[in-house]
């Protein structure tokens, strides 16, 4: 019984062993070549994480939220050539995908700018004349506070298509292919 025992934990130290002698060893010139984008994260200032820039709201230029990216499409060579956004629906629940191209996608890292009582959270607060976040003057409506947040460096606060929801919602629907 015992060299039934021995027998598989040989056997099995065998093909262990062949499976790490077929593997390519890593030469000091290569992990010397690796270690330096790896190790330094000031080399990448500037540069957005796309796990913040998929779920961002869209607005178009009226400042009027149109859906949010849904996903985003890269070809072979990781350069990303569009976006998918999601218009209408609930919770994802009959939302109609977009796929727009992503040179036409306008980045904001300042918030959104609200210029009427419409689209104005409610926050308890009324001043009597207020300015938006821009600066321009608003006249004698309520408006949101303006927020001194400092724009975070991994990712834009929203994104910017010049299209309304309607116009999206007639766009051909984006379907991820199966083929």
């Amino acid at each position: 019984m015992f060299a039934k025992y021995v027998a598989a934990g040989l056997a099995g130290t065998a093909l262990f062993a062949t499976v790490a002698f077929a593997q390519t060893s890593t030469t000091t010139t290569d992990r010397a070549n690796m270690t330096p984008a790896a190790a330094s994260g000031s080399s990448f200032q500037g540069d957005w994480r796309t796990s913040k820039v998929v779920g961002l709201s869209v607005y178009n230029d009226n400042n009027e939220n149109v859906g949010s990216i849904n996903d985003l499409l890269t070809d072979r060579s990781g350069n990303i050539k569009a976006a998918v956004i999601s218009a209408g629906g609930v919770l994802g629940v009959g939302a109609h995908l977009v796929a727009v191209p992503f040179d036409k996608i306008k980045f904001v890292n300042e918030p959104v700018a609200y210029t009427g009582t419409a689209a104005v959270p409610n926050t308890g607060a009324t001043r009597p004349s207020s300015t938006t976040t821009t600066g321009a003057a608003t006249g004698t409506t309520s408006a949101a506070p303006a927020t001194s947040s400092k724009p975070n460096p991994w990712y834009p606060d929203h994104a910017v298509y010049n299209a309304t929801k309607d116009e999206l919602k007639a766009m051909p629907e984006f379907k991820y292919s199966t083929e």
